[in-house]
């Protein structure tokens, strides 16, 4: 072959791209979110929501910490077994997910913030810190989501994007665009929600009553919203679809 002087072609992979390797990698966070799940077109069963919510196991190991400080600070009323019990059973969940060689990532990720919540409390030496950090990401998480949507960038448009790998497309759909502002408008009333119901119990210093009122309001009503979510967001991927289908057919 002759040289003519000029670089050889990148004859590299797609993946060797900077921006197709960013994308894969958004991509991938996405669908390790709740919502990743499942896909926009399914149709919504309670097995794939609970394995949207991290299965049995995930579902324990998200409810089993808080409840253990419920029962333990309604019991005695004392602050140092109320936080660290917490923290053991999130350990044990860890240590069984190594032994099982499974993924421990998620349960090493709630030993962290359970133990950041018990390590609040005990530096303050009141029950009330351990539920500052819950209090923090719910503020955030509803700031965050409040920004996106006044961007007019959703973050559930963002998530599904990705998802389905249409980018942005769905900004140009009316119908879709509604959607999934109205869907992230969804998400903002569940972290309000919280915060609405759960800061005036932790001003007032009623712990027993914040640690339930955040278990009932933690993975149940999680739950719930992204039922509605998966809901809303089939319905108008499914309508596109068949009226994609329906104008390329024979005839139209």
């Amino acid at each position: 072959m002759i040289d003519d002087g000029r670089p050889a072609a990148d004859s590299g992979s797609p993946d060797d791209d900077p921006r197709v390797s960013l994308a894969a990698q958004l991509r991938a966070a996405a669908g390790k979110a709740g919502i990743g799940q499942v896909a926009p077109g399914e149709v919504p069963t309670a097995g794939a929501l609970l394995a949207a919510i991290g299965g049995v196991r995930g579902l324990a190991e998200s409810i089993l910490p808080g409840l253990g400080f419920v029962v333990v600070y309604t019991l005695t009323a004392s602050l140092v077994p109320s936080v660290l019990i917490p923290v053991g059973v999130a350990v044990l969940f860890v240590v069984a997910r190594v032994l099982q060689k499974g993924p421990v990532a998620q349960a090493l990720a709630g030993v962290l913030g359970i133990a950041l919540s018990a390590a609040i409390a005990l530096l303050s030496g009141r029950a009330e810190g351990n539920f500052i950090p819950g209090l923090v990401v719910n503020a955030v998480s509803l700031l965050g989501l409040l920004v996106s949507i006044a961007v007019r960038w959703p973050v559930i448009g963002i998530v599904v994007g990705l998802l389905t790998n249409e980018g942005s497309a769905w900004r140009r759909d009316r119908a879709k665009r509604r959607v999934l502002v109205a869907t992230t408008w969804l998400w903002c009333g569940l972290f309000a929600g919280r915060l609405a119901v759960q800061l005036p119990l932790f001003f007032s210093g009623e712990i027993a009553a914040l640690a339930t009122v955040k278990l009932v309001m933690g993975v149940p009503l999680y739950a719930a919203v992204l039922w509605v979510t998966w809901l809303l967001v089939r319905t108008v991927y499914r309508g596109r679809l068949e009226a994609d289908v329906d104008r390329d057919a024979p005839g139209r």
